[in-house]
């Protein structure tokens, strides 16, 4: 099935692009000093091409061990270093949110832009959120004991591994609502898995 993307996310330090499907996945390219960062991405030539033609590629990361896109390959064709789930992600701050066997996760931090990067503890697809006003949910396998490396930061750009980013003070209000509503909302969140599995 052919590789659609739904909606692009242009912002002043990168884009995003939203695959038109269930699961929202969602890819990033931030520019950093004229350099590229492909982060979780998905290969759309599109979607490449304007993300390639911001500045020079730098690297390819991959923040969450299991899924693992078109990371690798996207790296050796560009000629540029794959870090898989790293602890370290100069020139952002990695942060390792969630290590255990079989799920591994790095979100970013970047400081300067008050920008977080995550690949799958929170979300903003249907299927996180269980639909109804939240624009951003916690992975329904954590809501129970939500990991807690994302509690203490307020980003003004909220990207995410599925779904549409957030952009300015929402951003910062719906990471908290997430929080805060893992366990209430997990009735109607569970509701959506079935369909998810469909899909």
């Amino acid at each position: 099935m052919p590789r659609v993307v739904k909606t692009y996310d242009e912002y002043e330090f990168g884009l995003s692009w939203v695959l038109e499907e269930a699961m929202e996945r969602t890819s990033h390219a931030l520019v950093v000093d004229g350099r590229v960062w492909l982060i979780d991405p998905v290969a759309v030539d599109e979607a490449l091409e304007r993300a390639l033609a911001l500045g020079t590629p730098a690297g390819v990361l991959q923040l969450l061990d299991r899924h693992k896109r078109d990371c690798a390959s996207l790296a050796a064709r560009l000629g540029v270093p794959h870090l898989r789930v790293p602890d370290e992600a100069p020139p952002f701050d990695a942060i390792p949110v969630v290590r255990f066997p079989g799920w591994r996760e790095t979100a970013l931090w970047w400081p300067e832009r008050r920008a977080l990067v995550v690949a799958e503890v929170v979300a903003g697809s249907e299927i996180y959120t269980g639909g109804g006003a939240a624009r951003v949910g916690m992975h329904p396998f954590l809501r129970l004991l939500p990991p807690g490396g994302l509690r203490a930061y307020e980003p003004e750009h909220l990207l995410m591994g599925h779904g549409p980013g957030l952009h300015g003070i929402e951003a910062a209000a719906e990471l908290a609502r997430a929080y805060a509503r893992s366990r209430r909302d997990l009735p109607r969140v569970l509701a959506k898995l079935p369909f998810a599995a469909r899909s």
